[in-house]
């Protein structure tokens, strides 16, 4: 039987998480894979993959927000098969951002520009959709450290947009 791997937090702060990665184990490991979770204004789960190769491991993950609870969930390449998953759960220090305020308008029947206030020398996720679920499930989206972007839509269709 493989076990899972043992997620150990490290430190972090505002924007970092270190963790360290091991098995208890006497099976030859070739890697992991590690994915780390986080909700984006309750309305859409983000999530970011790492692959790591070799069996003892100390990982920094950057660009974080602060004061977020992010799930680490990893599980181990190993020369019998994958290991099960194993957790740990975190919420980085700080005080977390405001919310950007958003202005959408409508430029013509295919582009919208959107505007929103916030801090400067971030990195802004907008997100947009024809409805609440596709907004949730799978919208569209780009990121940039601008305070507007113009975005590209189907004519004749009404739009949702998250910041």
């Amino acid at each position: 039987v493989i076990p899972p791997p043992v997620i150990h937090i490290e430190r972090y702060s505002e924007d970092s998480i270190t963790f360290s990665l091991k098995m208890t184990t006497n099976i030859k490991v070739s890697g992991y894979v590690v994915n780390i979770y986080w909700t984006f204004d309750t309305h859409r789960q983000e999530k970011r993959t790492l692959t790591i190769e070799g069996e003892k491991s100390i990982q920094k993950v950057t660009n974080l927000t602060a004061h977020t609870p992010y799930e680490i969930s990893a599980w181990a390449k190993t020369e019998l098969g994958d290991s099960p998953l194993s957790f740990a759960h975190v919420m980085t220090s700080g005080t977390r951002p405001a919310s950007p305020s958003l202005k959408a308008k409508a430029i013509n029947q295919t582009a919208v520009e959107c505007s929103w206030t916030g801090p400067r020398n971030v990195v802004y996720g907008i997100f947009y959709a024809t409805s609440f679920l596709e907004l949730y499930r799978s919208p569209h989206n780009t990121t940039t450290t601008s305070h507007n972007i113009t975005v590209l839509v189907q004519r004749d269709e009404q739009y949702l947009f998250l910041v």
